[in-house]
């Protein structure tokens, strides 16, 4: 059995859809190893929606690998670890590209994908499957890797451990950093009254988890997306009412909507309204 293989059977694979998922997984981490053997976790912290399922077991897929800078540096070369990236995935029987995604605006967010044939890589962990015969020839796996290249400060980091595919460490945010986060996403990631339900289901999440908030690092998002004042003092009062007010303009349906393909059990978003996650947020600790 091949490492990948071995990744593979922690899952409950049912459908081709879970397969592609799992191999998406199973690929993030395979990627976070071998960026390991080089000196990114040294410049860099690990974030994100796949940081909460990796490292704190949420049961939601999650795309993209989103990483920050410690300190900000315009010099920074995201390119450098694309090697060393697809050196560690080849190795272990994955035919796996990395490209740069060329900037279109004045974004201080570096932006690549790992790209591979999704055929050939069914065929190739389930070479006894009939899998391979549904799915079309070009269609592809791609996992979105992005670095924050001017992060907000106040982060505070940990380091974290992994066995899979072989031991490795990572730097990544701690919980009331992630935390901040996600609630800085929930209150400024949204289009008018559209939000994305990935980070409603996140948030509450981490409420189950009894996560504090970092509200220094809150703070420094909120003002550097420009969402609050430079001169206003976040505390916890202003964050619920911030919160209270976010939660009576989204559109909860299109929330769900948006959520719905990343997990297996629905049947809690149907709970999903201003009164339950007002509700909910009473019960935050900073």
């Amino acid at each position: 059995m091949t490492i990948i293989q071995q990744m593979m059977n922690k899952y409950n694979l049912i459908t081709l859809e879970d397969k592609k998922n799992a191999i998406k997984e199973v690929l993030q981490e395979v990627v976070l190893a071998g960026l390991s053997k080089t000196d990114f976790f040294t410049h860099a912290a690990f974030y994100g929606g796949t940081a909460l399922r990796i490292f704190y077991g949420i049961d939601r897929f999650s795309e993209d690998l989103d990483f920050s800078l410690l300190v900000k540096d315009d010099t920074f070369d995201m390119s450098k670890y694309f090697k060393p990236i697809s050196d560690v995935v080849n190795s272990l029987g994955l035919n796996f590209e990395v490209l740069k995604k060329v900037k279109t605006t004045n974004s201080t967010i570096d932006s690549a994908f790992i790209k591979g044939n999704t055929k050939e890589t069914i065929i190739k962990i389930y070479p006894d499957s009939a899998d391979s015969s549904r799915i079309i020839h070009n269609e592809k796996i791609i996992i979105k890797f992005e670095v924050d290249i001017n992060p907000p400060r106040y982060a505070n980091t940990e380091i974290k451990f992994r066995l899979l595919p072989f031991p490795y460490q990572v730097r990544v945010y701690d919980q009331p950093s992630l935390f901040a986060g996600k609630i800085h996403a929930v209150i400024a990631r949204s289009w008018k009254n559209r939000v994305k339900g990935r980070d409603l289901y996140d948030y509450i999440y981490y409420l189950g988890l009894d996560t504090k908030v970092n509200l220094k690092h809150l703070e420094e998002r909120l003002k550097q997306t420009k969402t609050i004042e430079e001169n206003v003092i976040l505390n916890r009062k202003l964050l619920v009412e911030i919160l209270n007010n976010r939660f009576d303009h989204i559109d909860y349906e299109s929330a769900r909507n948006d959520v719905k393909p990343f997990v297996r059990e629905q049947s809690t978003l149907e709970l999903w309204s201003s009164d339950f996650f007002k509700s909910i947020t009473n019960d935050i600790k900073t």
